[in-house]
């Protein structure tokens, strides 16, 4: 444990942010529209720090895992810190830029504390529809155009004021946009719960004490992974397996793994899974990544007894090889809908 930082405040800091993430969770599950989030629970949400590296996450769907920590940092690869506002909120579904599949929609809010921009708060919840070929938004496609609206990271707010051009937009591209209408909505409930959640936070310990805290959460898990790691006998070691068919053709498709175990690293390289394939069942990286952090997490968990604070310092211990064009880091604009279901 670093010096200055207290065992017994690092766990009432890793509950806290993990219980703001899992409040917001319960505001929008209770004011979603759909069964799909309503009933099914098919959402996440989470808190990150100004770099958008992981800080909390509730828990909720496994493979939002690591990939909704790759669509915030989309969303500041192209807008870029300084130009975040108080009451801005950026929306995004791109497989190809931290999303999973184009069902779940992803809404990114920057959080600020005396005009200085901390935290950013966000939700990612799977659309009962998206558009596309389709009711439902998950067709026997070979095309990402044929599975819905792709929406790249965008203003949904700006300053507090709605983009009014492009909420018409998406809701004129889906079936019931009433009942889109009233799942965005929860989504924003839920990020505004989050904001006020860290806004009482920072009151009560203030702006140094948080941020030492956020990171030293981040350390913590890093440390734990470590730990695990140095558990485990040290080697390559691999495993494959074999999808039955893509919706097009009979024939198998393989994923394979290569994993090497290093003192305090792991490598998984799946570069001997097959090429990408011609239906739905392709994987973007982000739910590949995603998949791994979350065997990662979840086992050493179990080996080490402990529960493992859901966070970016997990990653810090992990490569991830995945070759461009195969069935588990596809191209654009490969079909990608059942990946995030099927492959995963």
């Amino acid at each position: 444990m670093d010096k200055g930082i207290s065992p017994i405040l690092l766990e009432v800091f890793a509950n806290r942010f993990s219980f703001i993430a899992e409040e917001m969770g319960a505001v929008l599950q209770r004011t979603a529209f759909s069964p799909n989030i309503k009933e099914r629970r098919d959402f996440s949400c989470a808190i990150f720090d100004a770099e958008g590296n992981l800080v909390a996450q509730a828990s909720h769907i496994p493979v939002h895992l690591g990939s909704m920590e790759l669509a915030v940092k989309s969303a500041l690869s192209k807008y870029g810190k300084e130009s975040f506002k108080e009451g801005d909120l950026v929306i995004l579904n791109d497989p190809f830029r931290g999303g999973t599949h184009l069902p779940d929609i992803t809404a990114v809010a920057p959080f600020f504390y005396e005009g200085e921009l901390l935290f950013f708060v966000a939700n990612r919840a799977h659309h009962a529809d998206i558009g596309g070929a389709s009711a439902g938004s998950m067709p026997l496609s070979n095309s990402i155009f044929q599975e819905g609206v792709i929406i790249p990271p965008a203003k949904l707010f700006e300053g507090g004021k709605l983009n009014r051009e492009l909420w018409e937009f998406l809701l004129n591209n889906v079936r019931n946009p009433s009942e889109r209408e009233g799942d965005f909505s929860a989504q924003i409930s839920a990020i505004n719960v989050g904001k006020k959640r860290l806004k009482e936070l920072l009151e009560l310990y203030g702006t140094q004490k948080v941020l030492t805290y956020s990171k030293a959460l981040l350390d913590y898990s890093e440390r734990l992974i470590k730990s695990f790691i140095k558990t485990l006998p040290k080697g390559e070691f691999t495993f494959e397996d074999y999808l039955e068919d893509d919706g097009f053709s009979a024939r198998d498709i393989k994923i394979a793994v290569k994993i090497k175990v290093e003192e305090e690293k792991l490598i998984f390289d799946f570069s001997d899974s097959d090429p990408q394939v011609l239906g739905p069942l392709n994987a973007v990286y982000s739910v590949t990544y995603a998949g791994v952090l979350y065997c990662v997490r979840a086992l050493a968990g179990h080996i080490l007894k402990a529960e493992i604070p859901t966070n970016g310092g997990i990653s810090r211990a992990i490569d991830v090889i995945v070759p461009e064009g195969s069935v588990v880091n596809a191209k654009f604009p490969s079909e990608v809908a059942g990946g995030n279901v099927e492959t995963s």
